[in-house]
């Protein structure tokens, strides 16, 4: 089944695979991330959203991963593993499932082995370096790589063969974890295909400092002698922050990636366009230009706007990859430059709903009637709460209980309905009936849960990122209500 297109009238849901319901801790890349799959194909959608796939870092954030391009073991699907005669019984816990996976392939011979041994030569420019970094980083305890001894903090070569020897077990246990998430995804990746769904990967602009990343390349990126960041990433004060928001990630010295003619981010996206259809970019604006902080200041206030790379970087990633299917996650200080990148990109723009009703200067744009088609609709986002949730909130220190009703009868009013019972469907309708050519909606929305489901609260670090999809919430009944509703509005695959 054909897939579809950014430039295509359509519409998908939000769901991380960790949020799929199933025994463990967290939903992983099995069998009910291909039921999910079906469940979108019955409703009439063509996208399948995602949040970044790899490994947490700090505050369990996928925003905050270990390694810009090595998947989250915690998503490897235990169930293949059983399949494939690699686990017998069922072993405490996903990691110790895991090892016991890999002492069983380690005995094996044959095709499993020559595949193995081919994905690690084709993938040996990050996964050498990932696998040492993540065998190290167990080995001292999972502090941060600047404070581990000297020798292996600044990668010198005698440590690191030495190491390498030490750890041999360890680094090859990394391996086959990337080796095992990739097969998973592959599989999954043809499900979709099958089915004429496609699937939208996130890409954060910044990486984490406590990364694999910033260990292996720390010429790219504003660090000192001990490896610690001098500058660091965040926003200036606005209407949301009177301190602005301290983000804390390393920022990149653009005039040396470019002189390297962005090797590394070609291989990023190289990376990612081999696992997705399409990319939503986070914090767009911070290509046109960024908020550097020095990162001695405790807050955001002191800090500064430099340029970023601009066309040049995108330029030279089209030359290399050929058509980059972007999103531009374009919300914030949206200056004329940003714009004209997003423009010259062809990448649709950002439209939350839930930003429409209230006292932003821009609240006016994510009105339904002022979308254009080249519009990435949304009712809202991971970082947001839920329509319910905010729909029904009493109010807060960054809402009074005024305002909030303000936006309650605003909302009423331009959505036509009576009492906001099924306030997600009236979103829902809204966004589909209008002009943008895609629409995504969080699983939690059609649902219609409440601010309990809230995947994440931006500046808590803690108690994120753990929501679970009810097992059997995605009924037929709710697929043929979407279904409908993708078809009277134009948004389901042209067969």
């Amino acid at each position: 089944m054909r897939l579809p297109r950014l430039s295509e009238r359509s519409a998908g849901l939000l769901l991380h695979p960790t949020s799929l319901p199933g025994p463990g801790e967290n939903g992983d890349l099995g069998s009910r991330a291909r039921r999910f799959a079906d469940f979108l194909a019955e409703a009439g959608q063509r996208w399948w959203q995602m949040l970044p796939l790899g490994q947490p870092g700090y505050g369990d954030s996928p925003y905050s991963a270990l390694s810009a391009f090595a998947g989250a073991p915690h998503l490897i699907s235990l169930e293949r593993l059983a399949e494939d005669g690699l686990l017998e019984g069922t072993p405490p816990g996903r990691e110790a499932a895991l090892q016991a996976a890999f002492a069983t392939f380690r005995r094996r011979e044959g095709r499993a082995r020559e595949d193995f041994a081919a994905y690690c030569e084709a993938n040996r420019d990050w996964l050498d370096d990932f696998a040492l970094y993540w065998a190290i980083k167990r080995w001292q305890g999972q502090v941060q790589w600047t404070r581990w001894p000297a020798e292996l903090r600044d990668r010198q070569p005698a440590a690191l063969a030495e190491v390498r020897r030490r750890l041999a077990g360890d680094i090859d246990l990394c391996r086959f974890e990337q080796y095992r998430f990739d097969g998973d995804w592959r599989e999954l990746r043809q499900h979709c295909e099958q089915r004429g769904i496609g699937l939208i990967g996130d890409i954060p602009i910044f990486v984490a400092h406590d990364s694999a990343d910033v260990w292996q390349h720390r010429e790219l990126f504003h660090l000192d002698e001990r490896g610690e960041p001098t500058v660091i990433a965040g926003v200036p004060p606005d209407y949301f922050s009177a301190t602005g928001q301290r983000w804390g990630n390393p920022l990149y010295r653009w005039p040396v990636l470019r002189e390297t003619g962005y090797r590394w981010w070609i291989e990023r996206f190289r990376a990612a366009l081999g696992r997705f259809h399409a990319i939503r970019l986070d914090h767009f604006i911070g290509f046109t230009r960024y908020w550097e902080i020095p990162a001695s200041e405790p807050t955001a206030v002191n800090g500064r706007w430099v340029l970023g790379p601009g066309w040049s970087l995108f330029r030279a990633m089209h030359q290399a990859l050929g058509e980059l299917p972007l999103i531009a996650e374009n919300l914030g200080a949206v200056t004329p430059a940003v714009e004209r990148l997003r423009r010259k990109l062809g990448a649709p723009g950002l439209r939350i709903l839930q930003f429409a009703f209230g006292t932003d200067p821009q609240a006016p744009l994510f009105l339904p009637h002022a979308y254009r088609r080249n519009t990435a609709a949304y009712t809202g986002t991971h970082d947001n709460d839920t329509s319910v949730g905010w729909f029904n909130d009493p109010g807060d220190a960054s809402r009074s209980p005024a305002q909030v009703e303000k936006e309650r009868q605003a909302a009423l009013r331009y959505l036509g309905a009576r009492d906001g019972r099924e306030i997600h469907w009236e979103m829902i309708r809204a966004l589909y009936a209008s002009v943008a050519n895609l629409v995504l909606v969080p699983a939690q929305d059609l649902l219609g849960l409440g601010s309990e489901a809230r995947m994440n609260r931006p500046g808590i670090a803690t108690g994120n990122w753990r929501w679970r999809l009810p097992e059997g919430a995605l009924t037929p009944a709710l697929a043929e209500r979407l279904s409908i509703l993708t078809q009277t509005y134009g948004r389901a695959a042209q067969t």
